[in-house]
This record gives structure tokens, sequence and C-alpha cells, in this order.
């Protein structure tokens, strides 16, 4: 079942030379196509999600739980973003794969769950979302909020509202922006780091690479933390990977030679990127997700890890990603670097 409260539509009209010469179609063919930019809808085990529709055929899906996108798809329908198989959509657990939220923390170490806790929490819409930019061309997009609860206070003693906007752009470009503002009546700072957890999806992981990390420095994760320079002309994949670059560029291309397709991750705000894939060991380890799973996935996440965002009483954080597809033959140094993020 489909609801109807946020829809936004578009009529096409059929160019004339269709019209004519077809008399003996039906009516209802010969009448204006309708798309509807915005739908709201029931999921997996009943959890509500939000689908965003474009024009051109691009689309994708937003579950309310977790503010979290489970799917991104391209003008032929091929889906863009990983999600496991073994996925449960069953809260409180979270949902593996697509772009899971870190909030108020990334990783383990901390106070609360793993990865924080916003991304198993549900969200509603949001009443009073900021205003598009007015020259903005982008009908599928959708606002919501989550604010703290009782339960969060209990682990996270402060008061917040975390906005965001999820945006399918008429290109087919997938834009997210978070805004997270400190709302404690009692005077209190608080701290937190943040992830955009994008994972995506890759024919073969041992056919991709990573250029625009090359050079930087990192933390791997899995020799404590040890910061290291990254040696490589771009980075491939031969093993367990869980890497956090510092100061990284804002733009960055995931080539799948297989699929000869290049991801290009834009980001605003957030000045580390996290590199994770699980390799045949240790994704053997992970419940929610099959053995064979790692080689069609890699996980590249925007993030602010090394350096905590602190927020006075008052004040507003901002931090934005965006990702398109394109064909590898439009290589990652001719992606047009004078682009700019969109305002939000």
């Amino acid at each position: 079942m489909c609801g109807d409260p946020i829809h936004r539509r578009l009529l096409l009209v059929l160019p004339e030379s269709e019209r004519e010469g077809k008399k003996e179609r039906k009516m209802s063919q010969s009448r204006p196509k309708e798309t509807v930019y915005v739908e709201q809808c029931m999921g997996v085990n009943g959890l509500e999600k939000i689908v965003l529709r474009e024009v051109r055929g691009f689309s994708a899906e937003v579950y309310l739980y977790g503010g979290q996108v489970t799917s991104w798809k391209n003008e032929l329908g091929e889906e863009l973003l990983f999600v496991s198989s073994k996925a449960t959509f069953t809260p409180p657990k979270s949902i593996r794969g697509g772009i899971p939220l870190c909030f108020p923390q990334v990783s383990n170490h901390g106070p609360l769950e793993l990865h924080g806790f916003a991304r198993n929490r549900f969200w509603t819409l949001d009443p009073n979302p900021p205003p598009f930019p007015t020259n903005s061309t982008t009908r599928a997009f959708i606002d919501l909020i989550l604010k703290n609860s009782e339960e969060d206070i209990r682990t996270w003693p402060h008061r917040y509202e975390f906005r965001l906007r999820v945006a399918l752009a008429p290109t087919g470009d997938l834009m997210m922006t978070s805004r997270i503002r400190n709302t404690n009546t009692d005077g209190k700072s608080f701290t937190f780091t943040f992830a955009y957890q994008t994972y995506l999806y890759v024919t073969d992981i041992s056919e991709v690479r990573i250029e625009g990390l090359e050079t930087l420095d990192y933390l791997d994760n899995l020799k404590e933390k040890v910061r290291f320079t990254e040696q490589g002309d771009a980075i491939t994949f031969e093993s367990e990977v869980h890497k956090v670059y510092l100061s990284t560029p804002t733009k960055i291309a995931i080539i799948d030679h297989e699929r000869k397709r290049t991801f290009v991750l834009r980001k605003d705000g957030l000045p580390d990127a996290v590199v994770w894939n699980p390799w045949d060991k240790k994704a053997k380890t992970i419940a929610d997700l099959g053995d064979d799973e790692y080689k069609n996935m890699l996980c590249v996440q925007s993030a602010c890890v090394e350096k905590a965002i602190t927020l006075k009483p008052g004040e507003e954080w901002k931090g934005r990603q965006e990702l398109c597809a394109v064909p590898s033959s439009y290589c990652s140094g001719q992606l047009d670097p004078k682009r700019v993020l969109l305002s939000y």
C-alpha cells in the first residue's frame, strides 16, 4: 500500500508524431503519463519508506527507520548501492547496507552502541525544512528529522535536532545533507563524530580502485590506529581493509573496472574518508552479511572522525555528500573538478 501525502507530480505529454499515425491505441495509452516524484510506501517487514523518482528513470528509497537510504538506481534500473541479502530490517537491529548514518559516534569507542543510535531510531517527516535554492530543479526529495528521546538522554545526556535531506537530482545524482543543532537548555556543549557509511555495489572488489586518497595519511584500524602514509598510485583491494584517511579532498573516485563504471563522491564539511571491506574471513563472522558478499561491496564513508565536532547551545553543523555514477571512459581526472556542492 502506498500513501498520497507527499506526492510531487509532473505531466509528460507524448510527442505529436507518436499521437498521430497510431490511432489504434487505446485512449488510456494516449493520455498524458504522470511521474510521482515522492511516494510514501510500506517496505520490508512493514517498515515505512519513501520512494524518490525522476523523469528519466532514476530512483532512490529512504526508510524512516534509521533515516536510511537503502536503494539508488540509475536510469536502467541497475542498483548502485549494496544491501546484504541477510539484512534483517527488524528494529532495533540496524540495516546492513545502503547508507547508514553514524551519529553521535563513529565506531564503538565510546559509551554508546556501535556507530551511535541515529541509524536505529525512527525518524519523522520534518514539518519545517530549510528551503531549497530558488534556482533548483530538484523535485524528488524528502526532509526528515530526529530529536532526542528519553532513551537517548540516558546514554547521551544532550538535546539535539538532526535534520536530514535526501534529494535525487534530475541527472540521477544522490544528494544528502545533514544539519545537527545543539538544543540543550542547560548551557552545555556537546561533542560528536559523524559518517555517511556508504555501501557501494561493485561487480568484483578485486577489480576496484579508488583515486583521490593516494599520498594521504591514514589511521589503520587493523593495526591499533597506527598512522601511515598511503604509498600506492591508487587504492586497490587484495585483503581486509579498514582505514581512516585524514584531510581528504572534496572529491573521491571509485572505479569499478568490471562494470566500466565510476562512482564520484563529493563531500563538504566532512574532512575524513573511511574505506572498509571485511574480505573473506571477517565476512564469515558478520551475521547479517553473506559469506561471499564482500566481493560485491565497498564501504566508502564521508566522515568526521579524527577531530570531533563541538557545538555550543544554539550552534549548528552541516555536512553534505553527493554521489554520481558515470561511465569509466569519462575518466576521474576529467570529472568536472570545478563543480561545487549545491547549497542546502
